[in-house]
């Protein structure tokens, strides 16, 4: 016991001598708490929907009225034609698109039944699922409500339904029709692969060389610091690019998921990605004095919080507003979009260019923070 003592009393003390390593290991675990804690939430609510009104009347104004006050949805336009919903489903600004036919007033006024269409974006199936039993319940309330107020006699506070209607909710879901989970999982896992494995290697790169002591050797060496950096960093830049063709291979033949769009702009969204990861890497190293250390800071500041924060598992629509700004400070939520619209939807650069250009304002924001940080000569 005098031994283990002893031992117990010894690490504490080089924990004391380590305040970097001791606040990680202290402060890190209640600040992930405190923020993951809101942000991972399976919670769907606050679906954004587009809506396709052909009617244009009160009736119609009204089911639109439902869904908007209703706090499982976000009627974020309205729109007069169906082919006009596809821009907003594309560009992920809506999850699901309510179209409303010509004739809705008068077939509910006639008593005839009448069906409305929900179109999907398959791309998240989990939230998807959830999204379209919210809609289809709400439509099956409303029209139960409709038709209980026909049955009185009376007339509801908003519409002038006068029978009993029957209102048919017809579901038709994009890009992931059967909506697989790995459809939306596996184009994800690409992004986090490429993000653990360069982000935690380029960040023991040059730590590593002070623990040896071989960092001073290359001081002496006629590189400039540009050249050792690149040096540093280009190998795990390759090692990425092999896993990018590797991942692809394996979500394409094996799991079998589509990919609709152009393999030459993956690669050159992975490049761009890789980039970012590197980068962030490479600044890590500068603020670490051990491998350890360099570990624990990317794994406890960097890595877990972009894991949760950046839409991989838990919708960032669904996370309180307070926190959803901070997602803007992550790459991988830009990459996710990328790559998860390149495979299921199709889309090209066209579509994609905010991502790659905040992706772009990120990554080389981070490596010139890094460069600027790091000397050649370190001790």
């Amino acid at each position: 016991m005098r031994r283990l003592r002893c031992l117990v009393w010894k690490e504490f003390l080089e924990l004391r001598q380590n305040p970097r390593l001791f606040g990680i290991v202290i402060m890190a675990p209640i600040i992930q708490l405190l923020m993951l804690g809101y942000a991972a939430t399976t919670d769907v609510k606050d679906v954004p929907v587009v809506v396709a009104d052909g009617d244009r009347s009160q009736a119609s104004r009204d089911l639109i009225a439902a869904f908007d006050a209703s706090r499982n949805f976000t009627v974020i336009d309205t729109v007069s034609t169906v082919s006009q919903i596809d821009s907003y489903l594309q560009r992920g600004r809506a999850w699901l698109g309510l179209s409303i036919p010509q004739g809705y007033a008068e077939a509910l006024q006639s008593g005839r039944g009448v069906a409305v269409q929900l179109v999907a974006d398959g791309s998240d199936s989990n939230s998807t699922t959830v999204a379209l039993g919210y809609a289809t319940s709400l439509i099956g309330g409303y029209a139960q409500d409709l038709a209980a107020h026909a049955a009185a006699g009376s007339v509801p506070k908003q519409g002038t339904v006068l029978d009993g209607p029957a209102i048919d909710a017809r579901v038709r879901v994009w890009f992931n029709p059967q909506l697989e989970s790995r459809y939306f999982m596996i184009p994800g896992v690409l992004a986090l692969l490429l993000l653990l494995v360069t982000a935690n290697l380029a960040a023991m790169a040059i730590v590593r060389e002070k623990e040896l002591g071989t960092l001073e050797q290359l001081n002496v060496t006629p590189l400039r610091r540009w050249e050792l950096i690149v040096g540093k960093l280009l190998p795990y830049g390759v090692i990425a690019l092999v896993d990018v063709f590797l991942v692809t291979a394996v979500a394409i033949f094996w799991f079998e998921i589509p990919l609709r769009g152009s393999l030459a702009l993956l690669l050159a969204m992975s490049v761009l990605y890789l980039v970012c990861t590197l980068g962030l890497g490479l600044f890590i190293s500068t603020i670490s004095e051990t491998q350890q250390q360099a570990m624990m800071t990317a794994t406890f500041f960097f890595l877990t919080p972009m894991i949760y924060l950046s839409g991989f598992i838990f919708p960032i629509e669904n996370m309180p507003r307070a926190i959803q700004p901070l997602t803007y400070l992550i790459p991988l939520r830009y990459f996710l979009v990328i790559v998860r619209g390149i495979f299921l939807k199709g889309i090209g650069l066209d579509v994609l260019w905010p991502q790659a250009a905040a992706m772009t304002a990120w990554g080389f924001g981070m490596l010139a923070l890094a460069v600027a940080r790091s000397r050649k000569r370190m001790a």
